[in-house]
């Protein structure tokens, strides 16, 4: 293609192999990135895997309850490679939501909340966006968790002040969930994909803006490399390592992630034994189950997210560098560990011991944006009389930043592999 043509098709006079030097091949990016620095391209390639997928599933999912469960398994049995679009799709989500909460986990880990509060911000958009898109879509195939997952999150939303009954019944199309249900579901999930993508556009839009955080503090200016080829190549080997895990996933164990109860058909008039929505949502459903008030229990909900936007407000620390912060390294871990416990208890039944363990999790959750504000005062004290002690656990030598990468994925992975 000649330079004339490359000034053909372009944005607002920028050309192609502008936007090309601009934000890939010369992008000035920081020389010391490691790959959790990686799990942003990842969620953007599970984005596109989603995307790809369900537009195909699309073309044969028939959204009528007598013929939505039936149109699933015409496309698992008879379409042409029919099973490997659905497991795609279905666990596609799981690994969306999967480096989505690693790519989080970091950017919180490394401060990086503090680069740009807006980059920040709309990264929390895109994530309120995600839920809402995966809640969506687990109710198309109108098994009995799908079904009862959209009476018990519906009947959630109707609780909530002035506007909740409203919006119920909107929801619905009528005075329960039924066909009208479903295909306004299906309308909001097919076009929230794409509201996820214009999200994706503005929050990489961001991003380039104010660059990178740096996990170690460098000078940006002088210290820096062009994207490509050395953070292209890191991530095409991050994307190699996803990908085979992903596929193997797909091929081999395709329902280790989903729920045995959605293989039978929606049924009104029989209640599951124990209702539980998909994995990545059991933290916030162990939290409205914390306590018997609902209002009360889609606060604690509501705030674990919430709570999350008011990090750059509360944290007025001037390190980034973990290295420097040990008392944040500490409860850093500790709350990564609630979340797990959290995600634990949102799939076990409500009996005793585990509706005693809701409560104290969720103190230790919320707990950490208070020990933040508190650990800027007091750890560089801290850190100057006990830095060497073993009672932090923390002394650089050993505890470096590639085994606290390992135990990140250690508690990830547990939770995935252990209970579902």
């Amino acid at each position: 293609m000649t330079k004339k043509n490359l000034k053909i098709i372009s944005l607002e006079g920028i050309t192609i192999k502008e936007l090309w030097n601009n934000h890939i091949a010369k992008y000035p990016t920081p020389s010391n990135l490691n790959y959790l620095w990686g799990f942003g391209s990842l969620a953007g390639l599970c984005l596109g895997i989603q995307l790809i997928s369900g537009i195909f599933l699309n073309m044969y999912y028939v959204a009528h309850p007598d013929y939505a469960f039936q149109s699933i398994e015409y496309i698992m049995r008879e379409v042409n490679f029919g099973w490997f679009l659905r497991y795609t799709h279905a666990n596609g989500a799981s690994f969306f939501f999967m480096v989505t909460y690693l790519h989080i986990g970091r950017a919180i880990y490394f401060r990086s909340y503090k680069t740009k509060h807006f980059l920040w911000y709309s990264g929390l958009l895109l994530f309120f966006a995600m839920m809402g898109t995966a809640f969506l879509g687990y109710v198309l195939p109108w098994g009995q968790m799908s079904f009862w997952g959209a009476m018990v999150i519906t009947k959630i939303l109707g609780s909530l002040p002035f506007i909740g009954e409203s919006f119920e019944l909107w929801l619905w199309g009528g005075s329960t969930v039924t066909g009208i249900t479903l295909h306004r579901f299906l309308t909001l999930h097919y076009v929230f994909g794409f509201v996820l993508v214009g999200l994706v556009v503005m929050h990489l839009a961001l991003l380039h803006e104010v660059g990178s955080n740096r996990p170690l503090k460098v000078n940006f200016e002088v210290d820096n490399v062009p994207f490509y080829p050395i953070y292209v190549v890191k991530d095409l080997f991050v994307l190699t390592i996803m990908l085979t895990l992903f596929f193997c996933v797909v091929c081999f164990y395709s329902n280790s992630l989903g729920h045995p109860d959605n293989y039978i058909i929606a049924n009104s008039m029989v209640t599951p034994l124990h209702i539980v929505p998909e994995w990545y949502f059991l933290p916030f459903y162990a939290a409205l189950r914390a306590i018997d008030d609902k209002i009360l229990g889609i606060v604690y909900m509501l705030g674990i997210i919430l709570s999350l936007f008011l990090l750059p407000i509360i944290d007025n620390g001037k390190t980034r560098n973990p290295r420097n912060r040990p008392l944040f390294r500490l409860f850093f871990w500790i709350w990564a560990a609630s979340w797990v416990g959290l995600g634990y208890l949102g799939g076990q039944p409500l009996v005793y011991p585990y509706t005693v363990m809701h409560k104290p999790l969720l103190l230790i959750y919320f707990t950490f944006f208070i020990v933040i504000k508190l650990s800027n005062k007091i750890e560089l004290d801290v850190y100057k009389k006990f830095s060497k002690s073993f009672f932090l656990i923390i002394p650089s030598d050993f505890l470096n930043l590639e085994i606290e990468t390992c135990f990140f994925f250690f508690l990830i992975f547990f939770f995935f592999f252990k209970f579902f």
